[in-house]
């Protein structure tokens, strides 16, 4: 016979801390900071968009369309030609995604072997192997980039140890060119996909590679079949924490490239400096490069979504 359940009206125990959901007194705190910070800022930043420049810079309020028309038309010189598409600004756009994409790629075949290494080594020694990861990030990004530049000018330390081991008899140019900005992108997101991968390795169950090497898996298809799989989460994240920052970088571009490797952070700097900047089409390129991101990140957890159902 089923037991029988608690009368109606008898008294419950204690409430036990954590088994109701949070609060709303809870949440705002929460809620104030991404109001403030986030919504705000971007909310400013779309209604931007949509003004007129001011002669003296700033902006008049009066609402145009005439940012986005810039970034997707060319009507010539007096703008009393016929509309045609504007490549210039794509190009940026195009530039700026190869760049972004080619700096995750390097980011993730050095950053996995490294998380890999150290989420391999003992307990006690696993603290000072991700310290060493994150030593160089306690100096300002600003002072870094500086920093590299001075190494890998054509006077420069590099280029210095390069002439002296014989393996070239003058100065490579590596400054204003697409290594260059390449350079800075990896060398100022490394840890961004380092440290997530490594979190997902350390969790990651390796009796299941013993299992996979039981049933005659090589490395290469134990690799390929189940460790990637298992720690996918933590490439995905680090491939965003990497890929989304250098699309918007203009650190790198700006000290390490030249007009050849333009990028869309230095276009929206560039909008905003001084008193001739055009503001609305600064918030306008803001906007757009938002929209691109959000779209990749809607599709990426719609797919997480029909896989978790899967």
């Amino acid at each position: 016979m089923a037991a029988a359940g608690p009368a109606p009206g008898a008294a419950r125990g204690p409430a036990v801390p954590g088994d109701r959901p949070l609060t709303l007194p809870l949440l705002l705190p929460a809620w104030a900071v991404i109001g403030v910070f986030l919504v705000v800022p971007v909310g400013l930043m779309v209604v931007y968009s949509f003004l007129t420049q001011g002669f003296r810079g700033g902006v008049i309020w009066e609402f145009s369309l005439a940012a986005y028309d810039r970034f997707f038309l060319d009507r010539g010189l007096f703008g009393d030609e016929p509309p045609r598409l504007e490549w210039t600004y794509i190009a940026v756009f195009w530039r700026s995604l190869w760049q972004a994409g080619l700096a995750t790629l390097t980011c993730l075949i050095v950053g996995f072997p490294t998380a890999w290494f150290i989420a391999t080594r003992p307990a006690r020694s696993r603290t000072a192997w991700a310290f060493l990861i994150t030593v160089p990030y306690w100096v300002n990004l600003l002072i870094r980039t500086v920093s590299l530049r001075f190494l890998i000018r054509d006077q420069g330390p590099v280029n210095q140890a390069l002439i002296a081991l014989g393996l070239t008899d003058a100065p490579i140019q590596m400054l204003n060119t697409d290594f260059a900005v390449q350079l800075g992108l990896f060398y100022s997101y490394l840890p961004f996909m380092v440290l997530p991968i490594y979190a997902a390795v350390e969790r990651y169950d390796f009796a299941l590679s013993e299992a996979a090497a039981d049933l005659g898996a090589s490395r290469w298809v134990a690799l390929r079949e189940v460790v990637i799989p298992s720690v996918r989460p933590g490439i995905v994240a680090g491939c965003l924490l990497v890929f989304i920052p250098s699309l918007g970088a203009f650190l790198a571009p700006d000290l390490l490239g030249g007009a050849k490797t333009y990028m869309i952070g230095s276009l929206i700097e560039d909008q905003f400096k001084g008193s001739l900047g055009n503001w609305p089409f600064g918030a306008a390129v803001s906007v757009i490069l938002l929209s691109m991101v959000l779209v990749a990140l809607l599709f990426y957890a719609r797919n997480q979504a029909r896989e978790g159902r899967a």
